[in-house]
């Protein structure tokens, strides 16, 4: 059984712990948009080289290129059985690129995973991470632009069905205990 996974959320939400259960339990490779740019760029590919310079500039990285970059992870061998893609798409646009270059390869998500939680709640817990470049203004300014660019993902999968919303403001377990019943309930189908 293979499955195409999504997860989203704002940052603190925990989509990269979930994210690690998920490999652990279903055994499907975790495709996180920082470390394809990072393997990208250290394989000096065409496109991970124009990511640096975009990067290196402090501009963000174009749509095309990251588009690129992730069809290019998604031919991977590995990724044939299904995946979790983490990061990516991160503006309807991209959503958009993806749901084509999936339909090109006769696949398409699965589900997609939308870890939700109380902003103040995503506060506290950047602010415990202790960065010294996270104020709780900076933070809330971050969650804000992330929020503003997650919603219209969220409601893009919600109208094709295949959004489940999950409280990720719970305790680790709680959280995947959820997360087990939509990918197990999932699987069955």
């Amino acid at each position: 059984m293979s499955m195409n996974l999504m997860l989203l959320g704002l940052p603190g939400v925990g989509k990269g712990t979930q994210a690690a259960k998920i490999v652990e339990q279903y055994n499907l490779p975790h495709i996180s948009t920082g470390d394809m740019f990072r393997a990208a760029m250290a394989n000096e590919t065409e496109l991970g080289l124009k990511a640096k310079a975009f990067m290196d500039a402090g501009n963000l990285v174009p749509d095309e290129v990251t588009n690129g970059i992730v069809a290019e992870r998604l031919a991977q061998a590995d990724t044939k059985e299904g995946f979790i893609l983490d990061g990516f798409p991160r503006n309807l646009d991209q959503a958009k690129a993806l749901d084509e270059m999936l339909a090109k390869d006769g696949r398409k998500l699965d589900a997609v995973i939308y870890f939700t939680a109380d902003q103040q709640v995503l506060i506290d817990r950047m602010m415990a991470r202790g960065r010294a470049d996270d104020t709780p203004e900076v933070i809330k300014n971050r969650l804000d632009v992330n929020g503003a660019l997650t919603e219209p993902i969220a409601e893009f999968y919600d109208a094709k069905g295949i959004l489940s919303k999950i409280d990720g403001a719970r305790e680790l377990d709680t959280v995947f205990a959820d997360v087990k019943v939509l990918l197990d309930n999932l699987a069955k189908a």
